[in-house]
């Protein structure tokens, strides 16, 4: 882990990152780096290698995973990019030193996220560790551009990352910056505490979106606005269960009757949107939170806000950024062309982060190199396979999914499905649910099933964590997500079309495995040893 520095020691001095520190950084193992300079999720278990999301630092391509709305282990193409970049970076450091070398590199990878993007030239990428800290740096960007007197609506809030509620708030979620800065966990960041409503998403009675979220939305900004506070409205697209809020009839009614008083901040982190959406809501004047893992598959822990130009602009004219947010960036987060910026900003170099997000950019090329139609053909028929495997158990309620429009063309069929666990006809409380996704990654042969089961049993799989729901006349559960991200298109694509079609009968052959041994697991749930999953 980067040593911990008290936060006067880190504004003061670079000595966290040395030049020479930064260069003995460059030539450790490529599976130390990759988990460095984020957050302690992604510190390894010394016994299964893997972080807290049951993904190792290294390519598992034997592991069954159907984990992108999470996390998933790296790919062997990813992991081969990460290498080469490493090697790179070491060639050009000799020459320029390793913050230049560094700065240079992320401008370039920034054009190169446009281009798979197909954004506009003038939106401007500040990169960071996770999507919670793009939050944080959105907070920030929201009050340079609406004044100190602000206040934060959060659409989906029981849906999103686990720091919003104090990045909401304009605290500290952890107990240290992915920088290495020591900070008090929940308490003010400076010049950045502020009020927040969180708006949850789900109806607990029917395990389905709120019928009328868009009233509470309307009702929250009109609140705020009536205490003489403008808004940073954080909207979903999407959700940890793939659903959207709120819709666009909202969106453009606040905008007409608060102009200029409300900033939208989208949660695209798991990116499961089109092109042609993401562009429109950067063009209505959105700044926009992405990951480069999720859908994409890149490893955890790789951030970035979009902002539009209009904004970009705006900032650059009005430069008064909060002091705390300082903490949480180093100087080639953000884009060249922000110079006032840039120049508060100590030089951190964060080498995890940066070889996190060259792998996830292998995985976006890799991506948008697959025609498009066959995208769209590989997500519906992965996509019916699931439904039709949910429809069918005895042991798994699926729960409503969303259907979209044209403008998100892939994506206009649901990617996540979530789904509760039964057992004897009811729901399974969410210890049992997280019992049995523990299990799911193990070899379980030795602890359940009979000579039949021991297949399945032994099966290491992967599917999306639990997600917690509250209910209001019974105990908690929780729901698991059987996810369809970019690498099973990227593998599954071959330009001879039988062999494309053998390769989708092979994955849904992979999803059947992992259905059956989440099927097993749920019928055992009572027996299951605790100690063992």
């Amino acid at each position: 882990m980067i040593p911990v520095v008290a936060r006067s020691e880190a504004s003061a001095s670079l000595s966290v990152h040395t030049p020479a520190a930064g260069l003995r950084e460059l030539f450790m193992p490529l599976d130390e780096l990759l988990v460095r300079g984020g957050d302690p999720r992604l510190a390894l278990d010394p016994v299964s290698g893997c972080n807290l999301y049951g993904c190792s630092p290294s390519p598992a391509p034997q592991l069954l995973c159907f984990a992108s709305s999470t996390a998933s282990p790296i790919s062997e193409r990813a992991y081969a990019r990460a290498e080469r970049a490493r090697e790179q970076l070491m060639h050009a450091a000799i020459g320029l030193g390793l913050d230049e070398a560094l700065d240079r590199r992320t401008e370039e990878m920034r054009h190169e996220l446009r281009a798979h993007l197909q954004l506009a030239a003038d939106v401007e990428i500040v990169f960071s560790p996770s999507g919670t800290d793009s939050q944080l740096h959105a907070l920030a960007l929201t009050r340079a551009l609406l004044g100190e007197r602000l206040t934060t609506i959060v659409v989906a809030a029981d849906q999103t990352g686990s720091g919003t509620p104090a990045t909401a708030r304009g605290r500290h979620f952890n107990a240290q910056t992915a920088s290495g800065v020591a900070v008090c966990k929940d308490s003010p960041i400076a010049g950045l505490a502020c009020e927040s409503i969180a708006l949850p998403l789900c109806s607990d009675a029917e395990l389905a979106p709120r019928a009328e979220h868009a009233q509470f939305v309307l009702d929250a900004v009109k609140a705020v606005s009536a205490r003489g506070h403008a808004a940073m409205l954080q909207i979903m697209d999407s959700s940890k269960l793939g659903w959207r809020a709120p819709d666009q009839d909202c969106l453009d009614l606040i905008a007409r009757r608060w102009p200029g008083r409300v900033q939208l901040v989208v949660d695209a982190c798991q990116m499961r949107l089109g092109r042609r959406r993401l562009r429109g809501l950067l063009d209505r004047g959105a700044m926009v939170l992405i990951t480069g893992s999720k859908f994409y598959g890149g490893p955890a822990f790789s951030g970035a806000l979009l902002v539009p130009g209009m904004l970009s602009r705006a900032l650059q004219r009005c430069g008064a950024v909060a002091d705390g947010l300082f903490d949480y960036i180093g100087r080639s987060d953000w884009p060249m062309t922000w110079t006032s910026l840039r120049a508060r900003s100590v030089a951190r170099p964060n080498l995890g982060q940066w070889l996190r997000w060259e792998a996830a950019l292998e995985e976006i090329a890799a991506y948008h190199q697959v025609p498009n139609g066959f995208r769209a053909f590989a997500l519906r028929e992965l996509g019916q396979a699931i439904e039709n495997r949910l429809i069918r158990s005895s042991f798994l309620r699926p729960v409503i999914t969303e259907r979209r429009g044209a403008d998100d063309e892939e994506f206009a069929r649901p990617t996540i499905f979530p789904f509760a666990l039964l057992r004897d006809s009811r729901l399974l409380a969410a210890n049992d649910v997280q019992q049995v996704h523990r299990a799911l990654r193990r070899h379980m042969s030795g602890v359940i099933g009979g000579t039949d089961d021991r297949a399945i049993a032994s099966q290491h799989c992967l599917v999306g964590q639990p997600v917690r729901v509250e209910r209001s006349a019974a105990a908690p559960t929780a729901l698991l997500r059987l996810c369809i991200g970019a690498r099973q298109v990227i593998e599954t694509w071959n330009s001879d079309a039988a062999v494309a079609r053998d390769n989708l009968a092979r994955e849904i052959g992979r999803l059947t495995d992992v259905v059956a041994k989440i099927e097993l697991l749920a019928s055992h749930v009572g027996s299951l040893d605790s100690r063992k999953v």
